[in-house]
């Protein structure tokens, strides 16, 4: 079975004429970033949380070799398509974006959103793409995580269920 992604999972150059017609109508735009790796509660909560500040909000999902960069092998656990296309399945995302880059800038960029967001365990940290969204007037937002609830958690668990 191929697996058929969404409409609303696009690359950026697609995405960016569609972005700019959202600001010419003052649509507030958001973005965030994340592997999404096993998707669980705490994703859909932070994402329900951007939502309710923005009009429009936009994910940039890690690529598999992104992935693995980042967190190792045996990473990720659900390939890239499925990712996307289960989070732009949830309610709260209006478009999907892959990105291959160790970093989102790029996309952030292009973009150019009114809003980043970022969990908070960025605080204290660089947050990619701050300088760049702060500089055209947009802002940053830190929130926090669902307590005990994290993809690396639920993988410690199988495994250790699994033995």
């Amino acid at each position: 079975m191929k697996l058929t992604l969404p409409s609303n999972v696009l690359p950026l150059k697609k995405l960016l004429p569609i972005l700019r017609r959202k600001k010419q109508q003052r649509k507030r735009i958001a973005f965030t970033n994340g592997c999404f790796d096993l998707l669980h509660i705490g994703h859909l909560t932070y994402l329900e949380q951007v939502k309710k500040r923005a009009d429009v909000l936009v994910v940039a999902v890690n690529t598999d070799a992104s992935v693995r960069r980042i967190k190792g092998p045996g990473r990720p656990v659900v390939p890239a398509a499925e990712r996307a296309r289960m989070v732009a399945a949830l309610k709260p995302v209006d478009y999907v974006v892959l990105f291959s880059e160790a970093t989102p800038l790029r996309v952030i960029r292009a973009i150019r959103p009114g809003l980043l967001a970022k969990g908070a365990d960025w605080k204290g940290k660089e947050v990619v793409g701050q300088k760049e969204v702060e500089s055209w007037g947009g802002r940053v937002l830190l929130l926090p995580y669902v307590s005990g609830h994290s993809t690396t958690r639920l993988i410690r668990r199988s495994r250790s269920h699994a033995r």
